[in-house]
């Protein structure tokens, strides 16, 4: 068989992998109520996500390295391994009660994230290496846009797929739980991507392979990144940034990844060579990629917020919003790639790029109460539009730009910087959305009765956030039943916030004759009336506060575009000739 049919054949199972790890990333929101239920952890809910994201973000720069070191065919094969792995595991946790070690089901499902976790940052960081070792620089891009298409993909099918297995796998096999098929269903897909790669993928061995990994410069590297992950994902409400606990986590990151960086300075292997920070290319680059990474998921956490607290949709309504965002950046991806390879060049696409991110950006700043659904799928397909050429050219041009035996360190560090401003600009834009509804309760929640505050009623602006405000009708009304039964007791001289004043000021007059039936309707229209413009306001205080996040978004955005501008375009490489890999079929 060709080479050419044989690339084929490893693009598909490259891209295959990579879209069960990608779609892992989404699939399994939609099943996590249901998984809780059934393992009886809620209280550890957000650390199935957290588990994910620490392993898959924080070994993305170790696999890197390997890459510069020993066969690309092996480390991918084995990412794939452990991935598929993991998944069977998550799919059997809690299957057996408590296990030694593990503990509950739910302890069981958050290690073996971890697992799911280590093998999706293989395939993320050898992904856009191994297409760099079969296609040389001018056409790489075309290839590397479909690589891109895979992440908007995924996330377009990702909570739909996951709903799905959730709600009727269980009908597959009886007596085996529907979200477990979240995480089985890899293992199938993934065996048929493994005979792909087996059988069609080069060993791709570079000359450097007796090098060897510096563990102890590994070991701060991990040291120093999972507590920052862990600190960024934390819950602000529950532990702000002056935390101790935050703090504390912050604090070990620091010392360790100063650590990091004095003994790589020092290494003569380093696993992330800082040299190569002295290449302008790839130090632009990964700070633009860095910006539209905060951008990116700005977009696709807050957008819903404002859907369902301001436009007052659906969940599910709200969620199909974002098919726009993806069809977008699927289309730009792959066009932009096909351009690359077609014409040469590349920055002037990246700039348009980031251009059409910023008015897309610029125009959810704009969002308001009279905003209509329609208006948002066309501001979500323009951002999708600008962010699709960051997925293939900005790493486009830093491997065209490196030395091809560090490619895998500098293909790994594009991943790494994205994913972690993507972390960082979450929690910023997260706490700042916190502070900023709260300064918006206070200015504009102005119809809540005279001694009646959110406080009273037993709410919050961090439970007003997680659910819309809708709990405030259920306490206003057991408030009003409050006040019913103090009435019917005699209480007449008491202050009811609830009552209507014209029955309040007859009440006080000594109006203990009115009918109580007339009472109970009067305050029950009260707090009706009452509860609509609270509502009213809350969507008020939602839309001020969600416009000044995607004004500092915009910002951002523009901060992408100036890093942009100064990277150095250089003609693409039209071959591999110059590559110390040893390619053998």
């Amino acid at each position: 068989m060709g080479l050419a049919k044989d690339k084929l054949f490893v693009l598909i199972g490259i891209m295959l992998a990579l879209f069960l790890s990608a779609l892992d990333q989404t699939i399994v929101a939609t099943a996590l109520p249901q998984i809780v239920e059934d393992l009886h952890g809620v209280n550890k809910y957000a650390w199935v996500a957290t588990a994910y994201l620490v392993a898959s973000t924080t070994l993305v720069p170790v696999y890197g390295k390997m890459a510069d070191i020993y066969s690309r065919k092996k480390i991918e094969i084995s990412s794939v391994f452990i991935f598929l792995s993991g998944s069977f595991l998550c799919g059997m946790a809690g299957e057996f009660g408590n296990l030694p070690i593990l503990g509950d089901g739910m302890n069981q499902l958050i290690v073996f994230r971890a697992i799911q976790g280590l093998g999706s940052a293989g395939l993320f960081s050898m992904a856009f290496v191994i297409i760099a070792d079969l296609f040389p620089p001018a056409e790489r891009g075309k290839y590397q846009g479909f690589i891109g298409a895979v992440f908007g993909i995924s996330s377009i099918l990702g909570p739909w797929l996951g709903g799905l297995l959730t709600d009727y796998g269980g009908n597959i096999i009886p007596g085996i739980a529907g979200w477990r098929w979240v995480f089985y269903v890899n293992v199938p897909f993934g065996i048929i991507a493994l005979w792909f790669l087996f059988t069609k993928l080069p060993l791709l061995k570079p000359e450097a392979s007796t090098k060897k990994i510096n563990y102890f410069s590994v070991l701060l590297l991990i040291v120093g990144l999972a507590p920052l992950v862990i600190a960024l994902q934390m819950d602000k409400v529950a532990y702000a940034w002056t935390a101790p606990i935050t703090l504390s986590l912050i604090g070990i990151s620091l010392l360790s990844l100063t650590a990091f960086v004095l003994v790589s300075l020092k290494s003569k292997n380093p696993v992330l060579d800082f040299a190569l920070f002295k290449n302008k290319i790839f130090s632009t680059c990964n700070l633009s990629l860095f910006f539209i990474g905060a951008v990116f998921f700005s977009i696709i956490i807050f957008i819903p917020l404002y859907m369902i607290n301001v436009l007052g949709i659906s969940a599910t309504k709200a969620g199909i919003s974002l098919i726009p965002l993806s069809l977008g950046l699927v289309t730009s991806s792959i066009v932009s790639g096909q351009l690359v390879s077609r014409f040469g060049h590349y920055k002037r696409w990246m700039l348009g790029g980031v251009l059409l991110l910023i008015v897309g950006v610029f125009l959810l700043s704009s969002l308001s109460l009279s905003t209509t659904y329609l208006q948002v799928l066309v501001y979500m397909t323009i951002c999708g539009l600008g962010i699709g050429p960051s997925m293939p050219l900005y790493t486009l041009a830093i491997q065209n730009a490196v030395d091809p035996r560090e490619i895998g360190q500098a293909t790994s560090a594009s991943q790494f910087f994205r994913q972690i401003g993507a972390s960082l600009g979450i929690a910023i834009l997260g706490t700042v959305l916190a502070y900023s509804l709260t300064m918006s309760f206070s200015q504009h929640l102005k119809h809540l009765p005279s001694g009646i505050t959110l406080e009273s009623l037993g709410t919050s602006t961090s439970k007003i956030l997680a659910n819309g405000g809708s709990q405030i009708r259920e306490k206003l009304f057991a408030e009003a039943a409050k006040e019913l039964s103090s009435i019917k007791m005699g209480n007449t001289q008491k202050a009811y916030p609830l009552l209507p004043k014209q029955l309040s000021t007859k009440l006080a007059q000594g109006g203990q004759s009115i009918n109580p039936a007339v009472l109970e309707e009067a305050i029950h229209q009260n707090v009706e009336n009452v509860y609509a413009k609270v509502a009213s306001d809350i969507k008020v205080a939602f839309n001020a506060a969600i416009s000044k996040i995607y004004y500092y978004s915009l910002f951002i955005a523009v901060l992408a575009f100036l890093s942009t501008l100064f990277v150095p375009e250089i003609p693409l490489r039209k071959s591999n000739e110059y590559s110390t890999l040893h390619v053998e079929i």
